[in-house]
């Protein structure tokens, strides 16, 4: 069996999101793809902008209808800051002899050797990473392994719908239409 994890903030989950995780379902022919949000990432500081909850919420409904994905809370329950080593243990416990990939955009391979507990995390996941539009893939850093995907690159982040969002401008298009509507009804990121 083989899973997917991707873990990130998702605030707010957007389009580019849900183009790497069927990327990685598809051309790794997973047969789960969780999305964990985490509580507290230790690469941003300080809390993100919008609570546990909201973004849970976000996920769900972004999720809604697609038998392989699944919204994983544990992080956010757990609150603090999250490691992605703990969950990857998790999954090792819930999933023996499972093939773990992590899901990561190419921005992120060059801090893994900063992340909490490294040498354990590349020991215990596989990496799909998914380049920016018009770059090359880069190498991972030793001792980390993985692969690339093809993907979908498209250059958008949650930080440019949040920007988006403060400046009165629409992102409709740029997040699913569930996804939109939660951000108006509850006011988030203003």
């Amino acid at each position: 069996m083989k899973i997917g994890l991707f873990g990130g903030s998702f605030d707010p989950v957007h389009l580019g999101h849900l183009l790497m995780a069927r990327a990685a379902l598809e051309e790794l022919e997973l047969s789960k793809v969780y999305f964990v949000p985490a509580a507290r990432s230790p690469f941003k500081q300080p809390l993100p902008p919008a609570d546990g909850a909201a973004r849970l919420q976000m996920l769900r409904l972004a999720l809604a209808g697609e038998p392989a994905y699944e919204v994983d809370s544990r992080e956010v329950e757990r609150g603090g800051v999250s490691y992605t080593i703990d969950t990857a243990r998790d999954y090792s416990l819930l999933h023996p002899g499972a093939e773990i990939y992590f899901l990561i955009g190419a921005d992120h391979a060059r801090q893994l050797p900063d992340w909490h507990e490294a040498s354990a995390l590349a020991a215990s996941v596989r990496f799909a990473i998914v380049p920016r539009p018009g770059e090359a893939p880069l190498p991972l850093p030793p001792p980390f392994r993985g692969v690339a995907l093809r993907g979908f690159p498209l250059a958008l982040s949650s930080s440019q719908i949040r920007e988006r969002i403060r400046n009165g401008r629409p992102i409709e298009n740029l997040v699913p239409a569930a996804v939109a509507e939660a951000i108006r009804n509850n006011r988030l990121y203003l």
